[in-house]
């Protein structure tokens, strides 16, 4: 068989979540950066393998895949190790839920609207739009309160076991609590910063940090 390539920057957090896939599963890849903010993804050779200039691209044993939902159910079916989608249908909900909010909602949010002007704009050498950050803050609110309620008393999102959800909402919540926003938009779900403070100091997440500067 193979091996596995992710295509894209270790810094984009739905490449991420693909490598956390990985590491979780003790499963051995190969990551190809395509740096998207050169417009790296624009050319030609890329688009072949992703048609919307998005990240990750993804390859293994002749399959060619994009969008991080395929992607990640493919890994966790195909490659040894733990399950990362629970058996229980219940669970599958919460997971399926949880991945859901991130996808539509959470990412916008947090990392293009707040994340984007509090520490990617400045490293740019630009300014940030304090107006678009006030009004990303009722849309992370929001997100946030739904993942506290979805977690609820157990210790990830959608149980005891670590699932698809986590590795989802894991890399957006790393640039997240880099905002000066994040203390007070937190104080209220200690649920998540419980989360946060563990699943942030598993070995997959240290593995997979960006590179930054």
């Amino acid at each position: 068989m193979s091996q596995a390539v992710i295509y894209g920057p270790d810094y984009s957090t739905y490449v991420r979540t693909v490598r956390l896939c990985f590491e979780e599963k003790g499963a051995p890849y190969e990551l190809a950066p395509v740096h998207i903010l050169g417009g790296e993804a624009q050319d030609p050779a890329y688009l072949r393998k992703h048609p919307f200039a998005k990240v990750p691209a993804f390859q293994h044993d002749g399959l060619e895949l994009y969008e991080t939902d395929a992607i990640a159910r493919y890994v966790d079916a195909v490659f040894p190790g733990k399950a990362l989608q629970p058996a229980d249908a219940k669970a599958a909900a919460r997971m399926n839920q949880a991945v859901s909010i991130v996808n539509s909602y959470a990412y916008g949010a947090i990392v293009g609207k707040l994340a984007w002007q509090r520490l990617i704009v400045p490293m740019m050498g630009g300014a940030a739009d304090e107006s678009v950050i006030e009004a990303s803050k009722p849309m992370v609110s929001r997100c946030l309160s739904e993942f506290e309620r979805i977690r609820g008393n157990d210790r990830y999102l959608a149980g005891s076991e670590i699932t698809l959800a986590d590795l989802f909402l894991a890399p957006i919540f790393a640039y997240f609590v880099m905002t000066p926003e994040a203390a007070d938009l937190l104080a209220d779900h200690p649920g998540l910063q419980h989360w946060w403070s563990e699943i942030s100091a598993r070995p997959s997440m240290q593995a997979t940090a960006p590179k930054m500067g």
